[in-house]
């Protein structure tokens, strides 16, 4: 390599003109000892250049040296990525110079590399920040280094209260099957993967609710049924209906024209449900709005005020679509009067940048509690087994969960939970 050659060379010249000056001063004292002063002044000439030109390399030999320690210096800083130290060349010109231009020209370079790099992973957490699935990243020391939004559904509280929390503290388990949270009542998947950043490798863990998932493809497969099911009836049914109005009003039979009735207004009966199912398939327009809770409860009192219903209100605002969160309250009052309920209390309150609402009766409970959200089942003889699922629909596209349990006993009645996300910029 010329760099080092041109350190080298600088020692070979050290050692040379050292020796040369050696030689010089033993021919000095040869000429002194031998009286030969006639040839003194050619010595002493020799001497005094040989003295002045080892103290010109000793010179040149430590602004090479002083110059590669200044660049061992620099690339020092380089492997701590601090590139904002330089280190400037003893010479301006030659090998050693364009050495120290070519590190400061690695420095700026790798400089702009980590800044894109930078806004990459910022916009990497940026992105990850807004799913609504929970991602934790660990690093290198297993301690919990950042999480986004959604750690609050999963763990209650924002991830700031855990930072630097251990997988254990958490609740998290790991087997060999990988990560998992037995702690948790719903099912959730953990999947794993490793990156590295700032030289550290860090864990990235990202929760799936298997549960979510498993109701998301029922509830497709009950969306193509009901579209099936819609399409057939509504075909079969328009012309029945359309025929039976047309022989009533031709009938000049009393008792023909009371079935031919009974059978038109079955038809209409008919078409009506089908028409209500059809909204499990589709996706609500939702206006979220902040809704004043103690307004929003007063009109729901004056809808029941033939029941006993008492609210209690922790909280004054409520982020919801009105129309459609008022309906869901409607229909939970309905059935846990339905379950002869005399009392059902509603506790409203804000909890972990959430709206937690609990709805509790004291009816008689269900008796089946794995089937509440399956459409078209239902445990009420004229029900028809839309109600909670229709509500479930609402609360999820809300960003929310409901969550409908028997009280334990020897309490009676049951307790409906709902979360709703709080959005604080939403406008009024």
């Amino acid at each position: 390599m010329p760099i080092f050659r041109s350190n080298s060379l600088s020692v070979y010249l050290f050692t040379v003109l050292a020796c040369f000056s050696l030689l010089s001063l033993l021919l000095l004292c040869w000429i002194l000892v031998s009286a030969q002063w006639q040839a003194w002044n050619i010595g002493l000439t020799l001497v005094v250049v040989s003295l002045f030109l080892l103290l010109v390399v000793m010179r040149v030999k430590h602004r090479v040296i002083s110059s590669f320690d200044r660049a061992l210096l620099h690339i020092e800083a380089v492997k701590v990525e601090d590139y904002n130290q330089y280190a400037k060349s003893e010479f301006k010109e030659g090998v050693t110079a364009h050495f120290h231009d070519e590190l400061t020209m690695l420095s700026k370079q790798m400089q702009t590399h980590k800044s894109q790099y930078d806004q990459h992973a910022l916009l990497l957490y940026q992105l990850i920040d807004q799913l609504d699935t929970p991602m934790l990243v660990f690093n290198q020391k297993q301690k919990l280094s950042y999480a986004n939004a959604a750690f609050s559904s999963l763990f209650g509280q924002p991830w700031q209260m855990y930072r630097l929390a251990s997988p254990k503290l958490l609740g998290l388990v790991y087997t060999d099957k990988g990560w998992q949270l037995p702690s948790q009542d719903q099912q959730w998947h953990v999947s794993q993967s490793e990156f590295i950043d700032s030289g550290e490798r860090h864990q990235l863990l990202v929760f799936t609710n298997i549960d979510s998932a498993i109701r998301a493809s029922q509830l497709n497969a009950w969306q193509q049924i009901i579209r099936v099911m819609g399409h057939e009836i509504r075909n079969s049914l328009t012309p029945v209906s359309s025929l039976a109005e047309s022989l009533a009003s031709k009938s000049v039979s009393t008792r023909d024209q009371q079935a031919l009735a009974v059978i038109s207004e079955r038809c209409h009966h008919l078409q009506d449900f089908v028409n209500r199912y059809s909204s499990l398939s589709q996706t609500l327009a939702l206006d979220i709005q902040k809704i004043h809770v103690p307004v929003f409860t007063e009109r729901l009192n004056a809808l029941f005020s033939q029941h006993n219903l008492t609210f209690v209100n922790k909280t004054q605002w409520l982020w919801a679509d009105p129309t459609f969160i008022e309906q869901v309250f409607i229909n939970l009052f309905k059935n846990a009067f339905e379950a002869e309920a005399t009392e059902v209390k509603v506790e409203i309150k804000e909890k972990a940048q959430q709206s937690l609402i609990k709805v509790v009766d004291n009816g008689h409970g269900l008796a089946n509690t794995d089937n509440l959200f399956v459409p078209l089942f239902t445990t009420k003889q004229q029900g028809q087994g839309i109600g909670l699922t229709f509500c479930r629909n609402i609360v999820e596209q809300h960003g929310g969960t409901i969550d409908i349990k028997n009280n334990i006993a020897p309490q009676k009645g049951m307790t409906v939970t709902l979360v709703l996300p709080v959005l604080h910029n939403t406008d009024t």
